[in-house]
C-alpha cells in the first residue's frame, strides 16, 4: 500500500486481495533463481491485471531479485527497472 501511495499510481485492493495466493505460488510452486533471472528453465508468472502490478514488484523484491523498494515506489514499468523480467504493455487508448 505504501508503494502505491508514494507512486501516486495504481490501486492497492487487487494486490492486497491476491497477496495470499501469490505468496503460495511464489514460495511453493514457481521455479526461479534471482541470481539468474534469464534462466531458460524458469517458470513464468503471468499477471494480466495491470492494477496488480505492484504485487508483482513486491514479490520480485521479496523473492530476492535486485529490485529495491526505492525503485518499486516510483512505479515504472518493469522493463525499465529490471532487465530480467519479461514485460508486455497494455494497448494505449489511442490504438485501435
Amino acid at each position: 500500500m505504501d508503494a502505491v501511495e508514494k507512486a501516486q499510481s495504481g490501486h492497492p485492493g487487487t494486490p492486497m486481495g491476491l497477496s495470499d495466493i501469490t505468496f503460495e505460488i511464489f514460495t511453493r510452486y514457481l521455479r526461479y533463481d534471482p541470481r539468474d533471472p534469464a534462466w531458460i528453465g524458469r517458470d513464468r508468472f503471468v499477471l494480466s491485471c495491470g492494477h496488480a502490478s505492484m504485487l508483482l514488484y513486491a514479490m520480485l523484491h521479496l523473492s530476492g531479485y535486485d529490485l529495491p523498494l526505492s525503485e518499486i515506489e516510483i512505479d515504472l514499468p518493469l522493463s525499465e527497472i529490471y532487465d530480467g523480467v519479461e514485460f508486455t504493455p497494455e494497448p494505449s487508448d489511442d490504438e485501435d
